[in-house]
């Protein structure tokens, strides 16, 4: 629900401009679905901890890969034996935590993609990828400066967030029709149609 601190935030920008708008949004939806939401990517930051908190009023469940690194490499030879060579270890291991990805990701109606600057997220790309082809609402989340070296993933994206807490509010908007309290440009916010003209002259 848009809390009253939302409804005066986003009264206030109206009645800036001259407007008034009903910011209660009420939205139809089936109470009986329970969305499934694939986070995907980096392991070493708490960015899926901010998104459950963030999401904890909805009705969602969230699935990922497992996020134990040792474990994901070493699932395979703990439960099927040791191997001699490098790649054989990895092939098993790998394709163990397949079993876990492949299914967590046919069965997700969104699937959310973190990348972070520090480290190459190969499997967070390859899942954005495998998701797409699956024709999976795609969310991706990360920071600024790596929005070049992504522009592709990006573009087969529904959304690009920049803050994990953007992920939260999106994923309230699409279920819930729920909008953040503070608009993300603060007082500069204003209407689409008093920023850019109205769309459509008979509204």
């Amino acid at each position: 629900m848009i809390t009253a601190i939302a409804s005066r935030t986003l009264s206030q920008a109206f009645a800036r401009a001259g407007r008034t708008r009903n910011v209660v949004r009420s939205f139809s939806y089936n109470g009986d679905k329970v969305w499934q939401v694939y986070l995907s990517g980096e392991i070493h930051s708490n960015w899926r901890e901010v998104i459950a908190d963030g999401v904890k009023e909805l009705p969602v469940t969230l699935t990922s890969p497992n996020t134990s690194h040792e474990d994901s490499d070493d699932c395979g030879a703990m439960i099927l034996g040791m191997q001699e060579e490098r790649p054989n270890w990895d092939r098993i291991g790998g394709t163990m935590n397949r079993i876990r990805t492949q299914t967590l990701l046919e069965d997700a109606d969104i699937v959310v993609v973190r990348f972070g600057e520090k480290y190459r997220q190969w499997n967070a790309a390859f899942e954005a990828g495998y998701a797409s082809a699956q024709g999976k609402p795609i969310i991706t989340l990360h920071p600024p400066a790596i929005s070049h070296m992504l522009k592709e993933v990006n573009a087969a994206a529904m959304a690009v967030c920049e803050e994990p807490e953007q992920v939260a509010q999106t994923l309230a908007y699409v279920i819930r029709g729920d909008l953040p309290g503070t608009p993300r440009d603060g007082d500069k916010w204003v209407p689409i149609a008093d920023r850019l003209g109205k769309g459509n002259p008979n509204p």
